[in-house]
């Protein structure tokens, strides 16, 4: 007896990567132009769009008289669209940016009468373990993933908690839209399931379709075709919603309550953790802006509610896995870096008007050390100034600044709680009560906690040979160090001190303020090299086996095996990505008591008694067909020298040591939610 297959017609839809947003878009026209024929003659009885509504809305702005067909099949069940907004990437995104994707995406799918979903994450470059508990919040307990499975997890199985389905073969199927023969066909379909039904039970699911591509006519004639050719196998047209209700009883026989993020089996391309560096940046600063400028409003009530989904909208377009992971043409995210500077002018107005119609000091995050704030006079520490219009003058609807009002504005200092620390700077030294960093004998020494961390930092580059997807480190290579040259007193005061070293890579500026735990470290470098991986490297008293790092504004946890040696590990057969040491994470990592807070510096790497993070990684091709880190492409070979970053560049994070319960408290510190009104 024949087993019984399930298949979805579908269409994977990256709004921009290879070719930009617009040029896919008139693909995107033309594509769901027939889709939607097809579903009005019954040509096809139904089509999954891809988990989002993103695709959907940028059809409707060319084709709005599409809209009550799009709204009756919806309601028919034909047409299922949402949950999300936009299929944005896991683990370069927070917590609350998720919810909101979910938030706007539900509301605009349900809008639309669509009341059946799934978390339908085929394309990520691996999952989160907080996802399932996100999509529980918001009602969904069903979900689809593919990247990242280990070859121990079966077709169906239990995601802490949620019913989830793993797209064995993955959801690229194109087999339908190729020039061969029926037999052919066949016999591609047989090696496929045959592998999917290993993990299966007598019911399998079959995606078909493809990255941007549309429905072939006669889809229904081919499957009968191959389905008089395939012994063992019976392909049906049908949804995902009708696999998951017929092999309901088999999620429960396996449990993963773990991130997903092995590569024995699937690619994780776990290199878009650092490519592009000042997109990673861009996306943390602008992210944790507008969820400030949000709270703030709610707080005071400000009727702002428009415009902060309209810039979470701009920002969540930027999510995409092939956006914020900086791995499609130069001109794709020459438009992201647009969307990110309207939602900083959407949030920093938000904040600025707001500020001109209250008084007093709003803290949003018990925040208690020393903040900056702006204004024309000298009021205290001063350490940096510039030209500009007062704040008011700017955002009263009754004047126009003139030139007359053009003055020099001065970025102040102010301790919120006052304390009785003193800071010491001298040309070697730099603390306060809490810590001391010394350079002695060429080499930055930590004095924190009761005791000494040696060498504790070193700044290391090496070369790569990957790609916007992947590292491409060499064989044999060894990193080269940077020296240290001088080093001088940069400012000095009762609130902030600072210090300026060169080194042989670039100048390093280090801060401390009054009354803080963190060394606040900030590096602006003209970058003049090609395929060049730029770590700061921190020396740990033990082998690191183990790291806390932020991930959907939680700590998680993960192992680690110190004494991996990639570069002795490189895949020689096809079809093979590197295991690395790699890792991704937000702000925040943490190990044997030293934590890392970073602002948008997003990746992480463990080797022997080393916590390293990456500065910058220099690439110049999307897809490198001679990636020796993974032997199969990734994607095209298109030149990006955008990806070379060359030109200044920067790089901050700040340094601790404290107990990993107070990660929240010092995260908190580098970026306070706090406004001086």
């Amino acid at each position: 007896m024949k087993k019984h297959v399930i298949a979805y017609l579908h269409t994977h839809w990256d709004r921009e990567w290879y070719r930009e947003f617009e040029v896919f878009r008139m693909r995107l026209v033309r594509v769901f132009d027939r889709v939607l024929a097809m579903l009005e003659a019954g040509v096809i009885p139904s089509f999954y769009f891809d988990g989002q509504v993103a695709a959907l809305l940028d059809y409707l702005e060319i084709r709005p008289e599409k809209e009550p067909l799009i709204r009756r099949l919806v309601k028919a069940k034909k047409l299922f669209i949402g949950p999300f907004y936009c299929l944005v990437d896991e683990f370069l995104t927070d917590r609350i940016c998720f919810e909101k994707n979910l938030e706007i995406g539900l509301k605009i799918a349900r809008d639309f009468g669509c009341e059946d979903f799934i978390g339908y994450l085929a394309d990520t470059f691996g999952h989160s373990r907080n996802v399932p508990k996100i999509l529980q919040e918001f009602g969904i307990d069903k979900c689809m993933v593919w990247r990242g499975c280990p070859e121990s997890i079966p077709a169906e199985f239990k995601f802490k908690g949620v019913d989830t389905v793993n797209l064995v073969r993955g959801y690229f199927m194109d087999i339908f839209s190729s020039p061969v023969t029926t037999e052919e066909k066949a016999q591609f379909l047989k090696r496929n399931l045959d592998l999917i039904a290993q993990k299966s039970g007598e019911v399998l699911l079959l995606p078909i379709g493809a990255d941007h591509l549309g429905v072939e006519e006669d889809i229904a004639e081919q499957i009968e075709g191959v389905n008089g050719l395939l012994e063992d196998y019976e392909i049906q047209l049908g949804t995902p919603f009708d696999y998951f209700n017929a092999v309901k009883e088999r999620f429960s026989q396996f449990e993963w309550n773990d991130e997903l993020r092995d590569n024995s089996t699937t690619f994780i391309l776990s290199g878009s953790y650092s490519a592009r560096t000042g997109l990673k940046q861009l996306n943390v600063e602008a992210s944790n802006k507008l969820h400030f400028a949000d709270k703030l409003q709610k707080h005071f009530g400000g009727g702002y509610d428009a415009q902060i989904e309209y810039a979470y909208r701009l920002l969540l377009q930027n999510q995409a896995h092939d956006g914020i992971c900086g791995c499609s043409t130069d001109e794709t995210h020459e438009e992201n870096v647009i969307r990110y500077k309207k939602v900083l002018q959407i949030v920093n107005t938000i904040v600025e008007e707001l500020r001109l119609t209250h008084s007093g000091l709003v803290n949003l995050s018990d925040f208690k050390g020393v903040i900056e704030y702006e204004s024309p006079q000298i009021e205290s520490q001063v350490v940096a100034e510039r030209k500009g219009f007062e704040t008011k003058l700017l955002h009263d609807t009754q004047r126009i600044p003139v030139t007359e009002d053009y003055c020099t504005l001065y970025t102040n200092l102010r301790e919120v709680e006052p304390s009785d620390d003193v800071l010491h700077i001298l040309d070697t030294e730099i603390g306060n009560t809490h810590l001391t960093m010394k350079i002695e004998q060429g080499e930055f020494n930590l004095y924190a906690d009761g005791r000494k961390w040696e060498n504790f930092i070193e700044f290391t580059r090496v070369r790569d040979l990957g790609d916007t997807y992947n590292h491409g480190l060499v064989a044999g290579d060894r990193p080269e160090r940077a020296f240290i040259i001088s080093y001088d007193i940069l400012f000095e005061g009762d609130l902030r001190v600072g210090l300026n070293v060169k080194t042989t890579f670039f100048d390093v500026l280090i801060t401390l303020d009054k009354n803080s735990c963190l060394l606040n470290f900030k590096i602006v470098w003209d970058n003049k090299f090609k395929n060049t991986l730029w770590q700061a490297k921190f020396n740990l008293p033990a082998p690191v086996t183990e790291t806390f790092s932020e991930d959907m504004n939680e700590i998680i946890r993960r192992e680690f095996n110190p004494n991996w040696k990639v570069r002795e590990n490189l895949p020689r057969e096809r079809g093979h990505e590197v295991k690395t040491n790699f890792a991704p994470m937000q702000r925040f990592v943490w190990a044997q008591g030293l934590g890392v807070i970073t602002k948008g510096l997003t990746e992480y790497e463990v080797e022997e008694n080393s916590l390293k993070i990456t500065l910058l990684r220099s690439v110049g091709v999307i897809s490198n067909p001679a990636n020796p880190c993974r032997t199969t492409p990734a994607g095209p070979p298109i030149e990006v020298p955008g990806a070379q970053q060359a030109g200044i560049n920067r790089a901050e994070f700040s340094v601790g040591v404290f107990p990993l319960e107070d990660a929240k408290k010092y995260i908190d510190e580098v970026f306070p939610q706090i406004v001086l009104f």
